[in-house]
């Protein structure tokens, strides 16, 4: 591609200027220390590598032990943690680069295993989802979970703002709430995982309550110019629907935007799956929000130009090409064909798979 493109151009998102539209997507790895679920040394250097990116943002966090959902994932409560992390954005600054958490609550889709005394999963209702999750080195079906007492909701709200000072103790630009996939915000928002009665359930306002209500919180805690959230209206991920996604999606996104968070990031499509799964208008969802809106799933180069020209999107989120491509925004600039990903690396392990990947330059010069 020319240099010209549309994706090399500088962008400014809040108070930050991003020197290219690419970002990469909050990708789950498994790789974070136990027993206190702690970054390890070796995601210091796999963030640090990918520092060209316009913004990076981390694999989902979790901001209590309740709301882990698979082993070896990092949190963001502990102070170890915020510790681990502070390396992290410390080599990714060093390098020039600008680096948000995925802030993470991944209510139902647990084991108790993970849970603190070995207790249920936590979500709107006690509805069990039809998946499995990883834990204990193997594959198994979520825990049966209870619901949460309206009692319990103001201490979730409180755990994503720890979250979020905890995050900017670290040294993060920013935070994403994770409001997609079918984990907590997503759950008390679908029909299908919401039958409360309570101020938190029934229709479309009650139900988005708990990710709006988040929202606030932590924006206040960070700053709206340094939030962002992610959703994604028609993804079936973790055994999650919705009778009408885009009645509940166009309001949750008019109220999102009246909050002026820097940016929505939509999953469109089934996540990391079909982009065409179901009927929406996205073009709503960009319309209805006045600050960023991020686009993501299955995109390559040419859609994504494709978009950015028809103002239909003004970042674009890539996943899988970041993973094998430590140096995609280089790569772009000259044209160069990619590193294919190893998807048996994906989840779990040490730095195969992980931050061995070779840049362009690197293989330029074993030629």
């Amino acid at each position: 591609m020319s240099q010209s493109t549309k994706l090399l151009e500088p962008y400014k998102l809040g108070p930050l200027t991003l020197p290219n539209r690419l970002v990469m997507a909050p990708l789950t790895r498994n790789r974070a220390v136990p027993p206190g679920m702690v970054p390890s040394p070796l995601a210091v250097d796999y963030y640090g590598q990918r520092a060209s990116a316009g913004l990076l943002i981390t694999e989902a966090s979790q901001v209590s032990q309740q709301g882990q959902g698979y082993q070896d994932t990092p949190g963001i409560y502990s102070k170890e943690q915020v510790e681990g992390w502070r390396k992290v954005t410390d080599r990714v600054h060093e390098r020039g680069g600008r680096i948000f958490i995925q802030l993470w609550h991944v209510g139902r889709i647990s084991h108790v295993a993970l849970q603190p005394n070995g207790g249920a999963p936590v979500a709107p209702s006690a509805i069990k989802a039809k998946t499995k999750t990883f834990v204990n080195g193997t594959f198994a079906d979520v825990s049966e979970p209870r619901a949460l007492e309206l009692s319990e909701i103001p201490g979730i709200i409180e755990d994503f703002k720890r979250g979020t000072a905890n995050a900017l103790a670290a040294g993060f630009d920013g935070v994403e709430i994770h409001g997609a996939n079918g984990y907590l915000l997503d759950q008390f928002a679908r029909d299908g995982t919401n039958k409360r009665t309570d101020a938190y359930g029934g229709g479309i306002e009650n139900r988005a309550k708990l990710m709006l209500d988040v929202s606030k919180a932590v924006a206040i805690v960070a700053g709206a110019d340094r939030t962002g959230i992610r959703i994604s209206p028609v993804t079936p991920a973790n055994d999650i629907t919705d009778s009408n996604p885009q009645a509940l999606f166009d309001y949750i996104v008019d109220q999102l935007s009246a909050l002026k968070l820097t940016y929505l990031h939509v999953v469109e499509g089934a996540t990391g799956g079909p982009r065409d799964i179901a009927p929406f208008d996205y073009a709503s969802l960009r319309k209805r929000f006045k600050q960023a809106y991020v686009a993501n799933n299955g995109y390559d180069f040419a859609l994504a130009e494709k978009v950015l020209e028809a103002g239909a999107a003004d970042l674009i989120a890539f996943g899988k090409p970041f993973i094998s491509n430590p140096d995609l925004v280089e790569r772009l600039k000259a044209g160069a064909p990619l590193n294919e990903w190893d998807k048996a690396t994906f989840y779990g392990g040490g730095a195969k798979g992980y931050t061995d990947y070779p840049t362009l330059k690197a293989t330029e010069a074993a030629e």
